[in-house]
């Protein structure tokens, strides 16, 4: 069965995986922490990560793609990515939030997921009793909490292979960014430019 080939830069580092379904090899991970450069940097990993399993694009069957919530510029570059090489490969890339990744790790019945955002605040979703994703200023109390520290960037990153693997086969829309909060850009205070008929 093809390989399904997964990145993620919603954080502060840049991380890939490669995961075959059937088993059929270990999978493929790796991950830098880096605060910037992860659009320079993505590609490149992932092609070494290629060479050294001795794959070509052609070989995947799908894309998977962390969406967020996390940061705005990085989720944009990997939802960018991996739109452009779906299209250029002709295959699905499929969209999968922090939240989903990390609770497809978890054997509980009733729990949420959260995740720092900025602030002293937590991006925080409930499974079990499915609730809506949402910014809350301190960790929910009613249910047991599965934090971001529990996953690793690889780990997440072959997280977002397995969900993504998942729902192959499946009608599924474009990737695009999982904001909770709006941008921390103010728009420029300098007046717009005169234009000259």
């Amino acid at each position: 069965m093809p390989p399904i080939l997964a990145f993620d830069t919603s954080g502060a580092h840049c991380a890939a995986a490669i995961y075959w379904q059937d088993g059929t090899h270990s999978p493929v991970l790796a991950s830098e922490d880096m605060a910037k450069g992860q659009a320079e940097r993505l590609l490149p990993m992932i092609e070494e990560m290629m060479s050294g399993a001795g794959l070509k694009w052609a070989d995947f069957a799908a894309i998977g793609v962390g969406v967020g919530p996390g940061n705005f510029t990085g989720i944009r570059i990997s939802v960018a990515l991996a739109r452009g090489l779906a299209l250029g490969l002709d295959i699905p890339a499929i969209g999968v939030t922090g939240f989903d990744a990390r609770a497809q790790t978890v054997d509980l019945a009733d729990f949420y997921v959260t995740i720092p955002a900025p602030r002293g605040q937590v991006y925080a979703q409930r499974f079990g009793k499915t609730s809506p994703a949402e910014l809350l200023d301190a960790p929910p109390q009613d249910a047991p909490i599965v934090q971001m520290e529990t996953l690793s960037p690889a780990g997440l990153a072959l997280a977002i292979a397995q969900m993504a693997a998942t729902r192959t086969g499946q009608d599924q829309p474009r990737p695009a960014p999982f904001y909770l909060r709006p941008a921390d850009a103010a728009p420029p205070s300098d007046p717009p430019p005169v234009i000259l008929p």
